[in-house]
């Protein structure tokens, strides 16, 4: 199935829900539909997703990026190279927020050395760590 077909689907799913005269004229849902369906009503993801900087050091960076854009016309070298700098900076904190994002999701499933299998995560710790792994993957992959 393309992503096309999927995003297809997945909107007809959420018109179900509307004017019953319309969903009448739609076909119906295979059975792997409705078990999508089913899935996502369960598995909503968070309402607002955590933000990987600071709304303070997005503005700081982006301050110092306006800044360099604004003296281009006074120094063209100079702001390049304060440009590399802000990006230098802002990929780094990424890079920092990111893995310590990957490490705190790797602490909610995986076990540690003095963990037994009693306390090993269950199916529904892993699945919700499997939500955020996709969510967090999904954010990245549109930045």
């Amino acid at each position: 199935m393309t992503d096309t077909t999927r995003d297809a689907r997945d909107a007809r799913d959420v018109r179900d829900a509307g004017d019953p005269q319309e969903a009448e004229s739609r076909p119906p849902l295979t059975p792997l539909e409705k078990a999508r369906a089913a899935v996502r009503s369960r598995t909503a993801p968070p309402a607002r997703a955590e933000a990987l900087l600071p709304q303070e050091e997005c503005d700081a960076l982006a301050s110092r990026m306006q800044h360099a854009v604004v003296g281009f016309v006074d120094g063209p070298q100079d702001a390049v190279a304060e440009a590399d700098h802000v990006l230098e900076e802002l990929a780094a904190r990424f890079t920092d927020a990111v893995n310590r994002r990957r490490s705190a999701l790797r602490g909610s499933w995986q076990p540690t050395d003095r963990q037994s299998e009693a306390t090993a995560p269950d199916t529904e710790q892993l699945r919700l760590a499997l939500r955020d792994y996709r969510e967090l993957s999904e954010r990245l992959l549109h930045v």
